[in-house]
């Protein structure tokens, strides 16, 4: 099961939301790239960013910490928010951003997912499906879309799409265990890497994921707060 490390940022900082409320913010540390490093120091072998005022805005705004965390680890970094057009994926592929996750733009035209895999290939492009209740959520999870998560992802399925970040928006940043039933429901139904957002609170979270074959987990708050140890997460899972 691969892990993945989150860095959410905000104004160039490190920082974790509660149920993706922006009014409910924690942070971190002033640096991006410093916690990039302490994870990749503790066995990261790839890293979640999200820019967290990108996702508001609809276009990149942290780029300077995007591009420090690159120039600073030797470790593949996929990074979402505010990515809505193939410019702006082509920007982030350049500046060394290994996968684009696009979330709003893959829930209001799909076809849109379409053409980016044809044009940087499967392994670069990364489907985010954020549900609020079984529905997709867009536009920084402030408005809910008419569509369930199931059937997005199985428009990305057909549309070429090999990997999904699948959120749990209620349970993001509250530490109260993932959504293992929704997430497995997903990799049964598409066959698709679906990988597990927001809830992991402890290690026996991670079991539960891997024993219903989850084939990855994004570690948010819990790595933050000295709930996992991500070495020794690293050692058991990977």
């Amino acid at each position: 099961m691969q892990l993945y490390p989150a860095i959410d940022m905000k104004n160039g900082k490190c920082v974790r939301l509660t149920q993706g409320l922006f009014d409910k913010v924690k942070v971190y540390g002033d640096s991006p790239a410093d916690m990039a490093k302490l994870w990749v120091s503790q066995g990261a072998s790839f890293l979640h960013l999200v820019d967290l005022d990108g996702a508001l805005a609809g276009h990149s705004v942290n780029e300077s910490a995007v591009r420090a965390v690159v120039e600073q680890v030797d470790v593949p970094v996929e990074l979402g928010g505010g990515l809505r057009s193939a410019e702006a994926v082509q920007h982030a592929l350049d500046l060394g951003v290994s996968r684009c996750i696009i979330g709003t733009k893959a829930a209001e035209r799909p076809e849109f997912i379409r053409e980016l895999v044809e044009k940087f290939g499967p392994e670069r492009i990364v489907a985010g499906v954020d549900a609020k209740d079984g529905m997709v959520a867009v536009e920084g999870w402030e408005r809910t879309s008419g569509m369930t998560a199931l059937e997005l992802c199985r428009k990305m399925k057909e549309y070429g799409v090999q990997h999904i970040v699948y959120t749990d928006i209620s349970r993001d940043g509250m530490l109260s265990g993932p959504n293992v039933k929704n997430t497995k429901m997903l990799t049964d139904k598409t066959g698709l890497d679906v990988i597990a957002s927001g809830g992991v609170s402890c290690m026996a979270d991670l079991d539960m994921l891997s024993e219903n074959g989850i084939s990855g987990v994004i570690i948010g708050k819990a790595l933050y707060e000295n709930k996992i140890q991500l070495a020794e997460a690293v050692k058991r899972f990977t």
